[in-house]
């Protein structure tokens, strides 16, 4: 009966989601009422009518006495750190980057250099280090032709298109993003890349998934490959990994939800 109940609740979950329902934490909520309210009585117990500190109100945090003291997995935890760890070591005279988490890779590099951050979104807020230009990818402006040395797009390309952040409608945005990439970036600069890997497919409006053929198909004669990685379904981190396995690339080293992570040079 429970594994039935679990099936039916992965299965209704991403359309509960959407109306702002989480199974799970409804799950996780009530199981963690037992331990709140002996807790409760236990802190009122030891206060003893202290008057520094009276418990004022209920603030119910039901999900953490069980969780990990923090998250070291995922794809933008692992490419976030690996990408701003390469940048630091290769040392470039303008770093760019198109689209990537602000407060993950940007944020990382921001603590070391300078970097410029392109987005379709508008961005408020003055950070030292990060000079902020809102501008589409999707289109090269003349003036920004081998405009860098090193550019970063993380978790980002297959987003180009789909209308999820504002950009315009366009099945092939993530095709004309790349293109756009490769004419800002110098020949012989560093472009850091990653996307989700598995069974080619798009899942609107979401994002894109890409098979690791495909890519390879696109980045053929305009990148040498100086290094791939990827994240797994499970969320751990597979370095510096051989894309000479023909077996393993056709099968996406495995991934239905994956992440791809490539560190090229333009040719």
């Amino acid at each position: 009966m429970r594994s039935i109940i679990l099936k039916f609740l992965k299965k209704a979950s991403p359309k509960l989601n959407f109306w702002g329902y989480n199974p799970y934490i409804t799950i996780a909520n009530v199981k963690g009422m037992r331990f709140f309210k002996k807790d409760l009585k236990e802190i009122e117990e030891q206060l003893h009518g202290d008057k520094q500190f009276p418990v004022t109100k209920l603030f119910p945090m039901l999900i953490d006495k069980n969780a990990e003291g923090g998250t070291l997995s995922g794809h933008y935890f692992h490419q976030d750190l690996l990408i701003a760890k390469r940048v630091f070591s290769n040392k470039p005279i303008k770093h760019v980057d198109i689209g990537s988490r602000t407060d993950g890779f940007v944020a990382h590099v921001a603590c070391f250099r300078e970097i410029e951050v392109f987005d379709i979104r508008p961005m408020q807020n003055k950070i030292e280090n990060i000079k902020f230009i809102q501008a589409d990818f999707m289109r090269l402006k003349p003036e920004m032709l081998n405009y860098t040395d090193s550019i970063s797009c993380l978790h980002a390309i297959e987003h180009f298109g789909l209308g999820r952040y504002g950009d315009p409608i366009d099945a092939y945005g993530h095709l004309k993003g790349l293109q756009t990439i490769y004419n800002v970036l110098k020949k012989g600069g560093k472009f850091y890349f990653s996307t989700p890997i598995g069974k080619q497919r798009i899942e609107f409006n979401a994002h894109r998934v890409f098979n690791v053929e495909y890519l390879l198909s696109l980045i053929k004669n305009k990148y040498a490959v100086e290094r791939f990685s990827y994240v797994d379904d499970m969320g751990d981190l597979h370095e510096n990994v051989s894309l000479d396995n023909e077996v393993a690339v056709k099968k996406n080293f495995g991934c239905n939800y994956g992440c791809g992570i490539f560190e090229m040079t333009k040719l």
